[in-house]
């Protein structure tokens, strides 16, 4: 009789349990979940995500062909025509797509960055601001580089110095294109993301991460029809 009894209440404890769990797990918490682990652009390709303290960024690089709105990027493969632009496109390194897009991503010039709608909509290419702030969580710009890094060589030259990637950011090497529309020949040596929007009003800036060294740097490009990698963030 007594382990009826038990058994009797253990049952309701355990369903009581299970209702005040589902009640807790509104469609809005399960949303936030979902987005921490990854994120889909215009194109449908999905993206993880990392937390780094109160940041939320991609872990892959950007190579969506659309802007958010689902407009198609101009694609320009031809080096003259790339030259030429003073307009928003994009490519592929070597123009092969079957072999660059995973995991370089696209390149795109800065017109396109400009328009605002290459990262999924609640979503941003990284700011000055936003690598500031990922730079002095991470303890400074001379040894960031190292903690953003994918660590081992399969990616990066030798020596990958500092390079542990504890944060999950996993930076790799991002070949670019020059603003002749030229291809860097170089695939392992450095990451260069633009940043967003222009800094103090003069030319673009971008942020650089490279094999020899645990440090980040910023600095300013005339060219704006340089192809570079983008980082999205969370708004």
């Amino acid at each position: 009789m007594y382990k009826v009894k038990y058994l009797f209440y253990g049952t309701i404890f355990i369903s009581l349990i299970f209702i005040l769990f589902t009640a807790g797990c509104s469609d809005g918490d399960q949303l936030v979940d979902n987005e921490k682990s990854e994120v889909k652009d215009a194109d449908g390709n999905v993206y993880h995500t990392v937390v780094i303290g109160t940041q939320t960024w991609m872990v892959e690089n950007l190579k969506t062909t659309k802007y958010n709105d689902g407009t198609p990027i101009p694609l320009v493969t031809d080096n003259s025509a790339w030259g030429a632009l003073s307009t928003p496109g994009y490519c592929w390194y070597k123009n092969d797509k079957s072999s660059y897009e995973n995991p370089y991503g696209a390149l795109y010039n800065w017109y396109a960055v400009e328009t605002g709608k290459l990262c999924p909509k609640g979503w941003h290419v990284a700011t000055d601001a936003d690598w500031t702030a990922l730079a002095d969580y991470l303890g400074g710009n001379n040894i960031a580089g190292g903690k953003l890094k994918e660590s081992g060589t399969s990616h990066w030259k030798t020596p990958n110095n500092g390079a542990t990637n504890e944060t999950g950011f996993t930076a790799i090497p991002t070949p670019g294109r020059q603003a002749g529309g030229q291809f860097s020949d170089d695939t392992n040596s450095y990451s260069y993301w633009w940043i967003a929007p222009k800094k103090d009003g003069t030319d673009p800036w971008y942020l650089s991460i490279y094999h020899n060294s645990t440090s980040i740097s910023k600095s300013s490009y005339i060219h704006w029809k340089v192809g570079f990698s983008v980082r999205c963030i969370k708004d």
